[in-house]
């Protein structure tokens, strides 16, 4: 349920409602609008009188929420979820690309690419210290030395980074070094993982499932709002389909369908969508033209040599072409890059 306050409902009034909110064994989440107060009551699924909050001072109305995501949905938030993370601006008219290798594989590598992204004009670097592999004889990751060197090119770059934690035991290492905190698809119902990242102050990506709905993202999102983190950004990567084309079906259909029922931000991964690098750059494109609020796109200076996902990472000049690309695709679209 949420509850509409009146657009000149005092401090007092709302507290008063909170309080009875929190009385009734409920957790009561505040969104603060231009004009209005909206509070949404989140619990068991108990039905609840909404004329018990009528009749408080101060209350507009009490709507249910018929939705099983209430934190996610456009009920509770209306309008769109902007966040800053290190000055970059996540959500809005602008667009928020994330570049870089699929694993940290070396400090020369990484470094490397960190600078050509961000000559390129890329506002986050990527890049894996942990990998979560099918095969356990595939390379793993740096592991704690890969965290260090993504710090160290942030260092040197200015670049805020994402990394994955695989991990609810590792939230807290990975967090020491990242700016966001990726929840891969392999790990989008890991609940306990969802919970711990929920309890940090760290922004968190989260990936679509392989073989998740679109309900189900966004349940995964609430388990992260419904711990305390306001800041999660969706990523539509691709789902398993019957194709083999393909690596992955990236699903552009789930862009604008998420986006009409979600407040949060959404960005594409082109890269493990298609799974090929020579069709990153047209469906990255389309994913944009779809209405996502950025792309996380795989970056490498010798594809052929890398560790992992060799034929989906772009060379840097291939990068830098989108990244002209996407600059002039924006401004039709009401986007900024």
């Amino acid at each position: 349920m949420i509850i509409v306050m009146r657009v000149n409902a005092t401090a007092r009034e709302i507290a008063a409602v909170v309080e009875r909110v929190e009385g009734m064994g409920f957790h009561a989440h505040l969104s603060e609008g231009e004009e209005r107060t909206i509070i949404g009551v989140i619990g068991d699924e108990r039905p609840v009188d909404p004329g018990l909050f009528e009749r408080l001072e101060g209350v507009e109305r009490a709507v249910p929420i018929l939705r099983p995501f209430k934190l996610a949905s456009r009920d509770f938030h209306p309008k769109d979820s902007i966040f800053s993370i290190n000055g970059i601006k996540i959500g809005g008219k602008g667009l928020c690309i994330m570049a870089g290798p699929c694993a940290v594989e070396s400090r020369q590598q990484i470094l490397e690419v960190a600078h050509a992204v961000k000559e390129a004009g890329a506002h986050v670097l990527r890049g894996g210290a942990f990998k979560p592999r099918t095969s356990p004889y595939s390379f793993q990751g740096l592991g704690l030395r890969g965290l260090e060197l993504l710090a160290e090119a942030r260092e040197e770059t200015g670049l805020p980074i994402v990394t994955e934690v695989m991990a609810p035991e590792a939230v807290s290492m990975v967090a020491h070094y990242a700016d966001i905190l990726q929840v891969g698809a392999r790990n989008m119902q890991n609940f306990a993982l969802l919970q711990a990242v929920g309890q940090t102050n760290k922004p968190v990506l989260l990936k679509r499932g392989m073989m998740a709905t679109i309900e189900e993202l966004l349940m995964a999102a609430e388990y992260i709002l419904s711990n305390g983190n306001s800041r999660v950004i969706l990523c539509e990567r691709g789902i398993r389909t019957f194709e083999k084309y393909t690596r992955n079906t990236l699903d552009i259909n789930a862009i604008p369908a998420i986006k009409q029922l979600t407040h949060l931000p959404v960005i594409a991964d082109p890269s493990h969508g298609t799974g090929k690098w020579d069709l990153v750059a047209p469906v990255a494109k389309a994913c944009i033209a779809a209405g996502a609020d950025g792309l996380i796109v795989e970056v490498h200076p010798d594809p052929q040599q890398a560790l992992s996902d060799q034929a989906q990472q772009l060379r840097p000049e291939v990068f830098a072409k989108l990244m002209d690309d996407l600059r002039a695709l924006a401004p039709p679209l009401g986007r900024e890059l």
